[in-house]
């Protein structure tokens, strides 16, 4: 009984062997295997691209990566449909499909093209705002090629628009004290106006005036760039400024000669008397040169 039972240990343990082998060797008979190299546009290999492999039927994904040589090797895949993605940084990711046969290899290579950088526009603008709606580079006289300059070109570009985005805050600014001064000029100039009054116009006249040539030497300032040509809002911005430029010297020069002749106990007369219809377009000039830049048309 006992030379029986290891008689039959060892049938048992010869057929599942037997077994085991014809299962490995079915499965290197019908397994596929799918290879190839993955090389960058202009033919270097491109080492640790990653390949994935997915079975279009089962969804199955089987990963692996390139060699030092770019080079790959998938075996034992089942046979079917795959769709085969390579991938790797600095680069755009390949797709491509393959039909892999009971043990063939298929040799697929890939070529990876190099991805762009966004191109960045932010820092370039000659705009004095940063919304959506501020002026185009065409509608500054900048052609394209102005913006991919060499360093110089570029750090005048930088500038210019620190400067005038400066511009643009200080006039948005300025717009408070100015709608303050226009609202005071009403009792100011009344004829039973008090000292105070006056004197409160004329301190928000002075804050507006301080704050407007400061927000001019800004626009001023700012670098010019030889050959560029203003175009769109920003040239009936500049236009504006022809208006509200000398409104802001003229203003405050005939507002001292009206207090003086009101502190006097004078009844306003001779030139002054142009003191608030020149504030009044000034005030207007200025508001249209704001909009201007402010809601593109």
């Amino acid at each position: 009984m006992h030379a029986k039972a290891v008689r039959a240990v060892l049938v048992v343990g010869i057929l599942s062997f037997l077994l085991a082998m014809s299962e490995a060797l079915r499965a290197q008979v019908t397994g596929a295997t799918l290879s190839g190299s993955v090389t960058n546009s202009s033919g270097a290999a491109v080492p640790n691209a990653k390949i994935a492999v997915r079975n279009l039927a089962t969804g199955q994904t089987t990963p692996a990566l390139s060699d030092s040589q770019g080079q790959y090797t998938l075996p034992g895949l089942a046979p079917g449909n795959y769709e085969v993605s390579v991938s790797a940084d600095g680069f755009v990711t390949s797709v491509e499909n393959a039909t892999l046969a009971a043990g063939a290899t298929l040799t697929l290579n890939a070529v990876l093209v190099a991805s762009q950088a966004p191109a960045q526009t932010n820092n370039l603008p000659n705009a004095p705002s940063s919304s959506k709606t501020e002026p185009s580079l065409q509608d500054l006289g900048f052609p394209p090629e102005q913006t991919q300059g060499n360093t110089r070109e570029q750090a005048l570009l930088d500038k210019r628009t620190h400067m005038l985005k400066i511009h643009q805050r200080l006039g948005l600014i300025t717009t408070l004290p100015l709608i303050a001064t226009v609202a005071t000029s009403i009792n100011a100039g009344g004829r039973h106006t008090s000292n105070t009054d006056r004197t409160v116009h004329l301190v928000l006249g002075s804050v507006t005036g301080d704050l407007y040539f400061m927000t001019a030497y800004y626009a001023l300032r700012a670098p010019r760039v030889k050959g560029t040509e203003t175009r769109g809002p920003i040239r009936f911005h500049k236009a504006m400024a022809w208006i509200h430029g000398p409104g802001m010297i003229l203003t405050p020069i005939l507002g001292a000669m009206a207090y003086s002749q009101k502190n006097n106990g004078e009844k306003v007369h001779g030139i002054a008397q142009a003191h608030g219809p020149v504030a009044i377009i000034t005030a207007g000039a200025f508001g249209a040169a704001l909009l201007s830049v402010s809601v593109k048309f």
